[in-house]
């Protein structure tokens, strides 16, 4: 998809990965072991920026909140709202949990 090339072997055995992943216990363990602590943490903050950013907050809530650069969270903001839809896709498929979307980005 755009610039990605999913079609290596490694990336293609990245997505198979996560696809096997039963539960939250696997996907925990599956993380800790594939990402860093920071990296985890900065992930989670970009999730965080999805969801406040869909709830209208402002860039300095969002940089206070989670540490993230503007510029990172304008990238955030340019893929919530493009074609691809990754963080309106996870937010809809989780709705009932915390992830809420405002209307316009569903």
């Amino acid at each position: 998809m755009l610039d990605i090339n999913w079609e290596t072997k490694e990336k293609r055995e990245l997505v198979e990965a996560v696809l096997s992943l039963q539960n939250k216990d696997e996907v925990e363990r599956f993380l800790r072991d594939l990402m860093t602590k920071k990296e985890i943490s900065e992930f989670a903050n970009r999730l965080e920026a999805a969801q406040m950013l869909s709830r209208n907050a402002q860039y300095n809530a969002i940089i206070e909140k989670t540490g993230l650069s503007s510029t990172t969270i304008a990238r955030i903001q340019k893929w919530l709202k493009g074609p691809l839809g990754g963080y309106r896709l996870v937010f809809n498929k989780h709705h009932h949990n915390s992830f809420k979307l405002e209307k316009g980005l569903s």
